[in-house]
């Protein structure tokens, strides 16, 4: 995928590698309308890996176009996998797989390309994949990971950065295996599910994670034929198989990506309804909402409206594992409590490095300081139109909401970790009435696209 200008005249024009992306926005505006909410990112990922799995492919659909998205894809292709894209359906043909070692340069990038080391060694019986990366809002070992793959019968070394699995014996089967997991990490519990979907007997991970996205990988993996019970709970059993078939699955709604829409609603005083969505996986974030101020109302079993209220008032947050509130949208909400009334104190619990956004939000006005993992948040009246830069990517949608309802002009830079996460972001945000727009600048700041011209992601 990639960003072409697309101007009046309908020409195209390439952007070097020495130009950027920034976004503009012009705040307090009403916003109104109707959102589509694009399919799960952190769902799509591990499911795109799942895929391997398959002994013949899979179709996948409502799968976000996101840059994640595309480095998954090159990532699994490198292993000898064919996929072909229409629009937001993926088909994989997996009959050629036949590589165990997924390049350095792509999955040192990418977090989620790790989680490929279950399917490989279960399929393969050998797997070599290198430390992963993503965004630098803390330490996400991957301990619980090794661990629970050497419960299982592998041998584990980590050496120059490669993550090394084997599986030894005549089968190269993984064992079944009873695994407790010291934190309930959504990665580990992905990847040790995957891989024992074709293990040899029963295996049981105890304090799995329960979050959405694991309960829809599962679901994946019974669609092919896995047998999984207990998904969604802190106890997940899985009785291997020999084999598993293909099947057609769709990811579930983005909660993220909804809740990031309905702080738009609240922190800009508008009324925006959004869907499809799954009201169960966003209730701590509706809660908070309706604490601060907000109004929530379901219209649909797959539609939620937010209906301002026009107070906004200070809460307090805990981030923690689902179903608390989530980490996900730590940031934006603080941009939210930022222009509340009275004083918040925002906790952060699952990453040590992710407050970084305080800074930012500091240059648009916010009264915000931090001591620890505690961001302490007094609410200002009113936040000033900056120039900011993204620091990861929920970052950067917590500036783009902060520069909705900011006066004057905001410019956010960063902003690869945006397209990262949120699918076609500005668009949707255009269409609610916003005055949002991209534009390319060079290596000096200078403008490269007409500020009228719109950028569109083909």
């Amino acid at each position: 995928m990639e960003d072409k200008l697309i101007t009046s005249t309908t020409t195209t024009q390439n952007i070097s590698a020495t130009e950027q992306s920034v976004i503009h926005i012009w705040g307090q505006t009403q916003l109104s309308g109707e959102v589509q909410i694009s399919g799960a990112k952190n769902s799509a990922l591990v499911v795109m890996a799942g895929s391997l799995l398959c002994s013949s492919g899979c179709r996948l659909r409502n799968i976000p176009g996101l840059v994640d998205v595309d480095k998954m894809c090159q990532i699994i292709e490198a292993l000898g996998v064919k996929i072909q894209r229409n629009g937001e359906v993926l088909d994989f043909d997996t009959t050629g797989f036949n590589c165990h070692t997924p390049p350095f340069e792509l999955v040192s990038k990418l977090r989620a390309a790790f989680f490929a080391i279950g399917p490989i060694l279960a399929r393969m019986g050998v797997a070599k994949v290198p430390m992963p990366g993503g965004c630098s809002i803390g330490a996400r070992p991957i301990e619980l990971h090794v661990r629970g793959l050497q419960a299982m019968g592998a041998h584990v070394e980590i050496e120059h950065g490669i993550v090394n699995a084997y599986v030894t014996g005549s089968s190269k089967r993984l064992q079944g295996a009873k695994i407790y997991l010291d934190y309930p990490s959504v990665g580990a519990t992905e990847t040790l599910m995957m891989a024992a979907t074709l293990a040899d007997g029963e295996t049981i991970l105890e304090n799995a994670a329960k979050e959405p996205e694991v309960v829809d990988l599962a679901n994946f993996c019974i669609a092919i034929g896995a047998k999984i019970f207990g998904a969604g709970t802190d106890r997940i059993t899985i009785v291997g198989v020999d084999k598993l078939h293909s099947a057609d699955y769709s990811i579930i709604p983005d909660r993220v990506e909804a809740a990031t829409f309905l702080v738009a609603g609240a922190i800009t005083n508008s009324e925006i309804s959004l869907f499809p969505v799954i009201p169960d996986h966003l209730t701590a974030a509706v809660a908070k909402l309706e604490q601060i101020g907000a109004k929530v109302v379901l219209d649909a079993p797959d539609r939620l409206r937010v209906v301002p209220t026009g107070i906004l008032r200070g809460t307090d947050i805990e981030t923690l594992p689902y179903p608390a509130f989530p980490t996900d949208m730590q940031a934006q909400f603080m941009a939210m409590l930022a222009i509340s009334e009275g004083n918040s104190v925002i906790t952060e619990t699952v990453f040590e490095n992710r407050l970084q956004h305080v800074a930012e939000l500091k240059r648009m006005g916010a009264n915000i300081k931090v001591k620890g993992n505690h961001a302490i948040v007094e609410g200002v009246a009113m936040l000033s139109g900056a120039t900011v830069t993204a620091t990861d990517l929920r970052a950067s949608a917590a500036l783009v909401l902060a520069g909705l309802a900011a006066q004057g002009k905001t410019t956010i830079q960063g902003l690869h970790h945006l397209d990262r996460g949120y699918d076609r972001l500005e668009a949707k945000m255009r269409n609610l009435g916003a005055k949002i727009e991209r534009v390319h600048v060079n290596g000096d700041g200078d403008l490269v696209a007409h500020p009228e011209e719109v950028i569109v992601r083909v």
